[in-house]
Formats: C-alpha cells, structure tokens, sequence
C-alpha cells in the first residue's frame, strides 16, 4: 500500500459514490450508460473469484465486497426500479458492448499470467475494464447532455485509473521485480480512452460553463 494507491481506491470508491447519490437520490439514470455498468459488474465477478478462498486483508475484502455490491446495485436500479428505469436513455445507449466482451476473453485466454481457470478471468477483467468506459464515453457524445453528477463520476473513474499508473510506477522503483505487464498495458489504454474526456472537464472547469463532448 502506497499514497498512490490509497488516492486510487478512494477515487474510485468516490466515482461510484457519486454515481448512487445520483441515482438514489434524484432518481435519476439519465446520462448513465447501464452497458458500460452491466460490464463493470462483469469485470468484478470475474476479477473477485478468490474473494473467499484467497485472503489478503481486512481492507482488500471490504473493497471487493463494496465495489461487487455496488456494481450490481446500479444494474438492478437501472433494470428494475420502477422510477430510476423510466430515465434510461435507452435510445441512445446502443452501444453492442458483447463485443467488446468475446475479443476481451479470446485476449485473455492467450495471454495471463498463468493457465488457469482464476488467472485467465483475472485478466479477462482486466482487458474488459479498460474499455468498459467505451459505451460511457458514446453516450455522453450522442447525447451531449452532461449533467454534473454524471460528468464528475467519469472524471472520478478515469483520476482513479492515473493514480494507479502513478502507484505501478512507485513501486517499480522500490519493489524489487515489480513487473505487471497485463496491468500496465491495459491501463494505459484505458487512461488514453479518458484523454478526449478529460480535456473538456478541466476546459469546461476553467471556463466555468456546461460540459459538453463534440459529436
């Protein structure tokens, strides 16, 4: 554990945070791509597998537990609940994420770490997180409606993934044969996908006016 990890498991916790307030308390999954959250919960299944086989620490289990639970609670709000449901901008969110899902399996299965059922999914979530903002990233295009709340967990997911690249590269240089090189790849496609994004938060933050993402 590092400061840059710590900053990166906060911020990330802080993006779902904000993404449940939004739809808890507004009522609200407008702006929300429910196929960029149905394949985050498939990222958690797979990735957790060892959740009650594998212990590390008191504070890895509560982050397992929180970040599986809070990722099918989105799904189901999104799905099910009667009020949140009717605010889907299903129209619009027409991104076919299963096919960022079949590449992402193939990749694994030829390349992980080790030849196991745990290490194979393990990657698999690995590959799939780093474009599971894609859908995300289309909807906020197509509809150009930014509201806030929405807006700030997207910045929020993509920070989370920069503290991270920042802890891989702490710890290269004080641990001794620190080498992830499925991590390291992935996360860096995944940073570069939030590039776009980022630009135009911090330029709508100077400006002081609405975010928006040219079409």
């Amino acid at each position: 554990m590092n400061v840059f990890r710590l900053a990166g498991d906060m911020t990330h916790l802080l993006s779902v945070v904000v993404l449940l307030l939004k739809i808890h308390t507004i009522k609200s999954c407008a702006g929300v791509s429910l196929k960029t959250q149905e394949l985050y919960a498939l990222v958690f299944a797979a990735r957790y597998l060892d959740l009650f086989v594998h212990f590390v620490s008191l504070y890895n289990t509560v982050m397992k537990l929180v970040f599986l639970a809070s990722s099918f609670s989105i799904v189901w709000y999104m799905r099910k609940h009667k009020i949140v449901r009717r605010t889907y901008d299903k129209d619009h969110d027409t991104f076919r994420h299963y096919f960022l899902v079949l590449p992402c399996l193939l990749l694994a299965l030829i390349i992980n770490e080790k030849f196991t059922f745990r290490e194979v999914m393990w990657a698999f979530s690995i590959y799939l997180e780093a474009v599971a903002i894609f859908p995300q990233l289309v909807l906020l295009q197509r509809t150009r409606n930014i509201d806030n709340l929405t807006g700030q967990y997207v910045f929020f997911l993509g920070a989370y993934r920069v503290l991270y690249i920042l802890n891989w590269i702490y710890r290269y240089f004080t641990e001794p044969h620190f080498v992830h090189w499925i991590s390291w790849v992935a996360g860096i496609v995944q940073t570069l996908l939030y590039a776009d994004f980022f630009y135009y938060y911090i330029m709508s933050w100077k400006n002081n006016v609405k975010l928006e993402l040219p079409a």
